[in-house]
């Protein structure tokens, strides 16, 4: 039941010089990924500034997303909430849309208990039949969701199918997998963190959701299409040519400097929404300057 093998690309969100979301630009950046061999789209996740979207907005980004995609790439839509009822009422909308998966953040600011995270994941995995990857980011959102939740939860809810592990902690990703193995469960977990895609391939993950990706979608895919093949040094000198570019892009608060990258490659994706703010001249700088180092500007 994987939705995908590979490197989904984290989507940005471009936007109009009014603010307003700019959909001739998106279609023209989800068809960029696809003749660029994305393995997925993720639409309204962290980097595509959903928490700045209205519901409306939200749910028009996914069903515009699935409508271009058409079938060509699975889509994975971001419809997490603080809320259950909230994550509940997208996630239906989503699956209505077309989308093929969804990703579900852990509720934040709530800081709930694992029962609560378990109690609201399955909430929203009986509301719908599609497939969902959880999504542990808990330096966005205050909760960790335990390697002993995910595993139960894969374990015992048909649809909820892996985690996005964007906590950094290779521990954590090793002891995910380790438990899954003693208790016999699939779980397909994806790096949430483009500094660590051939690290968590090597220690059985699927893949990455992939901010980097907006900006190097063939070179990105052929990180882990290379890793996953067998051809294990030619995976690793990937991860570690494109080391240095990562790290600027994750300089200051993701989506921040890949908008920025876009935009210095001419690409016009607009700002951002704030509370977000353009990106610091220094940082900016050593983003330019990364980009050169590669040929990209």
């Amino acid at each position: 039941m994987s939705i995908f093998t590979g490197a989904g690309v984290a989507l940005i969100t471009p936007m109009n010089a009014d603010g307003s979301v700019n959909y001739t630009k998106m279609e023209e950046i989800i068809e960029f990924q696809i003749a660029n061999h994305t393995d997925a789209i993720i639409i309204c996740g962290t980097t595509g500034e959903a928490s700045t979207l209205s519901n409306e907005e939200h749910l028009e980004c996914i069903r515009f997303c699935c409508k271009v995609a058409d079938g060509r790439i699975p889509v994975i839509a971001g419809t997490g909430s603080n809320c259950t009822a909230s994550a509940v009422y997208l996630s239906k909308e989503a699956e209505a849309a077309g989308a093929d998966g969804l990703l579900v953040v852990t509720p934040y600011y709530n800081k709930c208990t694992q029962n609560g995270l378990k109690a609201h994941f399955t909430k929203i995995a009986e509301a719908v039949d599609i497939p969902i990857l959880l999504y542990n980011i808990p330096g966005r959102t205050g909760v960790k969701i335990m390697p002993e939740t995910v595993v139960a939860l894969c374990r015992d809810t048909k649809n909820i199918v892996g985690v996005k592990d964007a906590t950094g902690d290779l521990s954590e990703v090793a002891n995910v997998l380790s438990l899954a193995r003693k208790e016999n469960t699939e779980v397909d977990l994806y790096s949430g963190n483009d500094d660590q895609i051939i690290p968590v391939l090597s220690l059985g993950g699927k893949g990455v959701i992939s901010v980097l990706s907006n900006i190097l979608p063939q070179e990105t895919h052929d990180m882990t299409a290379s890793y996953l093949s067998g051809d294990l040094k030619k995976g690793m000198e990937l991860q570690l040519t494109y080391f240095d570019l990562i790290q600027a892009l994750f300089c200051e608060v993701n989506p921040i400097p890949v908008k920025k990258a876009m935009n210095l490659m001419g690409m016009e994706v607009g700002s951002l929404r704030a509370p977000l703010t353009e990106m610091e001249d220094a940082n900016a700088a050593r983003l330019s300057d990364e980009m050169k180092k590669l040929g990209m500007v």
